[in-house]
């Protein structure tokens, strides 16, 4: 199993959707395994035995995948889009905090990028993939917050582009 790629999916969903565009990005052949899930397979409560969910990826680092995951999960529930919501819903003084916030999300993530030209090194990966979608709101969150991304992290904004 250590050289194969497994991907534990089912047809509609739209995560599992996320990973096949990672691997189709990536050049990466896989078995792709449907998942049942009303009927989870041993395979799937192994290798996600916590949540129980699809997507699984069965390949790579363990801590490589666990940072990867920490970062997604950044991206996607704890900072980037509750800012953004704030900045998008807010109206003056009540814009101030979610503005100051998402700046500093967007350092930390800066932070993490550095000089590499993709957040897992190299090569295009799962934070990649979990960010560059936020990345079509940045001209939204610039002219509503009146600030600049470039001006501030001008990495990510190379990386974007990229």
């Amino acid at each position: 199993m250590e050289d194969e790629v497994i991907l534990l999916d089912m047809w509609a969903s739209h995560f599992g959707m996320r990973v096949k565009i990672a691997l189709a990005e990536k050049g990466i052949k896989y078995e792709h395994r449907e998942e049942n899930l009303e009927n989870k397979s041993p395979l799937l409560l192994k290798m996600n035995p916590i949540h129980k969910k699809i997507p699984v990826l069965i390949h790579s680092d363990p801590y490589q995948r666990a940072q990867a995951r920490f970062w997604a999960d950044y991206i996607d529930k704890k900072q980037v889009y509750p800012c953004m919501r704030g900045i998008y819903s807010g109206k003056g003084e009540e814009q101030e905090k979610p503005k100051e916030e998402y700046q500093e999300v967007l350092k930390v993530l800066e932070g993490k990028l550095g000089e590499k030209p993709y957040f897992g090194g190299d090569s295009f990966g799962s934070v990649d993939l979990s960010f560059v979608t936020f990345y079509s709101w940045f001209y939204a969150m610039e002219e509503l917050g009146n600030f600049s991304i470039k001006a501030q992290c001008p990495k990510l904004v190379a990386w974007a582009k990229r």
